[in-house]
């Protein structure tokens, strides 16, 4: 599996070997020896895992989870293509306001780490594309948050030539400048601490 680095800081993408042949393929998008070592020893302490399937033009997105509690989440395309994003949305980041994008399919199988308190967005380019996902933990509604992915600010790699699906929750989503301006955004030394808390109670 190779395994590089993202430029949000702490994130990772994973693209797995895929072994085809005449019946179809075979293909492992998690691997616990590849996680560990990109992340310095722990293994991921799954508690939950998510499905999505989104018609072509959905953009889901940004959301990201309330610290604390925090999750982490562990991403890859199970079925069709989309265009997978991550936001870097705490404050005192090194890289805060970054994004990242990789392109995900069901042909390469490549999966994204989104560590403790980033924004998640996708774009959908398929019918029917399934996302697939392992968090660290449960999914709480109220704990969910949501800045908005066509923020000009951001200037996410949303194609233009999509006619857009957005959930009505999505459509109001504030910009990040008016999210912080808040006080609702991710504090990165805080998140920094849940996610280290996570990883000592896995091991």
């Amino acid at each position: 599996m190779k395994v590089e680095k993202l430029a949000v800081q702490g994130a990772f993408v994973f693209t797995p070997e895929v072994f085809s042949d005449h019946r179809g393929l075979f293909v492992s998008p998690f691997q616990r020896l590849s996680f560990t070592a990109a992340n310095g020893g722990p293994i991921l302490p799954v508690a939950q895992t998510n499905h999505s399937m989104s018609r072509r033009g959905v953009v889901r997105g940004v959301h990201y989870t309330s610290t604390p509690p925090g999750v982490a989440k562990y991403v890859y395309c199970a079925v069709g293509e989309a265009i997978d994003i991550i936001v870097d949305v705490r404050v005192g980041s090194p890289t805060f306001g970054t994004w990242d994008a990789v392109q995900m399919n069901s042909q390469e199988f490549r999966a994204m780490y989104f560590p403790v308190g980033v924004g998640h967005a996708f774009v959908s380019l398929a019918d029917g594309t399934v996302m697939s996902y392992m968090l660290t933990g449960s999914y709480v509604p109220e704990h969910e948050r949501v800045v908005s992915a066509f923020d000009p600010a951001l200037g996410l790699p949303i194609p233009t030539d999509l006619e857009t699906i957005i959930s009505d929750r999505d459509r109001v989503g504030p910009s990040l400048a008016e999210t912080a301006e808040a006080g609702l955004l991710p504090d990165y030394q805080q998140c920094q601490v849940l996610e280290h808390q996570l990883y000592r109670v896995a091991h």
